[in-house]
């Protein structure tokens, strides 16, 4: 009824679809990483993770959110003097307050902030936004990377550290 070399191409084919059905569903398995884990895995923000961890905010920073967090690079924090950061660490009221600037609450896209003129952070206080000629800013702090999605919120990596006034 059918012959041989079509009834192989049909069982290659089939094989070929149970592979790639079975490679998408592993894929919708997989899950996002939080914001920690995310920061973690990045191997660019070491010192905002030992700093997060510092002032206790992982379990916050890995929990439901959504949260918005400005992240600044390890590149960012070498611009503050090694006594200035390590006196930071030292002070968690500081270190928090500083940490919690730095994050918004909701999940912001890149799309959304360039529409805005400040964010209200965690903190209390609020960020000021620009853009100018395709540049954004937070404070003093240029974005260098935009919308990070993780599974509780969004990372926009920020060339320095922002202080709350």
């Amino acid at each position: 009824m059918f012959n041989k070399s079509f009834v192989g191409v049909a069982l290659a084919v089939l094989l070929v679809a149970f592979v790639s059905i079975g490679s998408a569903l592993d894929y919708c398995k997989m899950e996002k990483k939080n914001i920690v884990e995310t920061a973690v895995a990045a191997g660019s923000f070491k010192t905002l993770v030992k700093a997060v961890q510092a002032a206790d905010l992982v379990e916050t920073l890995s929990g439901e959110g959504p949260f918005t967090v400005f992240a600044p690079t390890d590149d960012a924090f070498a611009k503050i003097p090694a006594e200035t950061l390590e006196a930071l660490v030292n002070d968690k009221e500081k270190l928090t307050a500083v940490l919690t600037y730095h994050v918004v609450p909701g999940k912001v896209m890149a799309s959304d902030v360039v529409k805005m003129k400040s964010a209200k952070t965690v903190n209390g206080n609020a960020l000021t936004i620009s853009v100018n000629e395709g540049t954004v800013k937070v404070d003093n702090a240029k974005v260098i990377k935009t919308d990070i999605v993780c599974s509780n919120g969004i990372i926009h990596v920020i060339d320095t550290v922002v202080l709350p006034q």
